[in-house]
């Protein structure tokens, strides 16, 4: 059981409860709620219930639902693991759950034959363990839960940005300066429902830390934190900024000239986070994938 307290009134349950626990997407949360999960002074709160300043939420986390979904026997790059998380280099080109147009094939099959039955179910039968996600095109260092206890535990450093994640990336153009933050609010773009987009109205707080490694002619090596972890968050920031990560072709970061890169070029390198259970802190990295060494090549060529 997690406890939750209101500090802004007026917010929905559904949308309180997703934006407090970060790894709950909008339809989980209201799973929880329409399974009276979620209590106020001992009472099951509704999806749609308003909530006062102050209120304290009790949510309880039922026992995971059968994963419909079928173990595959898929390599990975394990990091680390134990028994509360496991921590996975994803490649390029690896979804990781399954959705509409990529039902098997995931990182969350290659952990489900990997590691059994020992996943956490907060997330429901298709996220099984899955705490953030990165894109299919991104690469580098996830988190998987293998209990519930340890999903909450990393869901609430999710919230409090004690969880660090830095990603390196590779953008077009040369940034004006060293470093700098962009703290501009994400939202689901208003007519391509496949991308985001920053919208000052309804969009969700989102901040990149940004700082440049190298320079080269035409193209910008930097290093991103992130302190939020908004869908596309990184890629957004920066298309915004008018440098889109290279290779983008969402954000408008396609150039010709670079054969080696199928997506964006973008590597979660290091990962920072309290362990669920010993509680000291665990600092991990994977190293730069073929993709983007060669892209740096290139780059220094021109």
């Amino acid at each position: 059981m997690v406890t939750l307290t209101v500090q802004v009134p007026g917010q929905r349950a559904d949308q309180f409860l997703a934006q407090s626990l970060d790894n709950l997407t909008r339809s989980a949360a209201q799973k929880l709620l329409e399974g009276g999960h979620v209590l106020r002074e001992g009472k099951a709160l509704k999806k749609n219930d308003r909530l006062n300043l102050g209120d304290e939420l009790a949510v309880l986390i039922p026992d995971p639902a059968p994963v419909e979904i079928l173990p595959q026997d898929i390599s990975l790059d394990i990091v680390y693991e134990d028994g509360d998380v496991i921590v996975v280099n994803k490649p390029v080109g690896m979804v990781v759950h399954p959705a509409p147009g990529h039902p098997d094939g995931t990182l969350v099959n290659a952990l489900m034959h990997h590691c059994g039955a020992s996943l956490s179910g907060i997330n429901g039968e298709l996220r099984p363990g899955i705490v953030h996600r990165i894109d299919r095109d991104t690469s580098g260092l996830i988190i998987a839960a293998k209990n519930d206890a340890a999903h909450l535990a990393l869901a609430q450093q999710l919230q409090d940005h004690s969880l660090y994640r830095e990603y390196e990336t590779v953008v077009i153009g040369g940034m004006k300066e060293d470093q700098g933050t962009v703290d501009l609010p994400i939202a689901r773009h208003p007519t391509d429902r496949k991308k985001m987009a920053v919208n000052h109205y309804n969009g969700r707080r989102a901040v990149t830390h940004w700082r440049v490694l190298n320079r080269y002619r035409g193209y910008t090596h930097l290093q991103c934190r992130l302190e939020t972890g908004r869908t596309h968050q990184i890629r957004v920031h920066l298309a915004q900024t008018g440098h889109p990560v290279l290779g983008d072709p969402v954000y408008g970061g396609v150039r010709k000239g670079f054969p080696e890169l199928v997506g964006q070029c973008l590597h979660a390198r290091r990962l920072s986070f309290v362990h669920p259970s010993t509680g000291e802190r665990l600092t991990l990295e994977c190293p730069l994938p073929d993709y983007f060494t060669a892209t740096l090549a290139r780059c220094e060529r021109l």
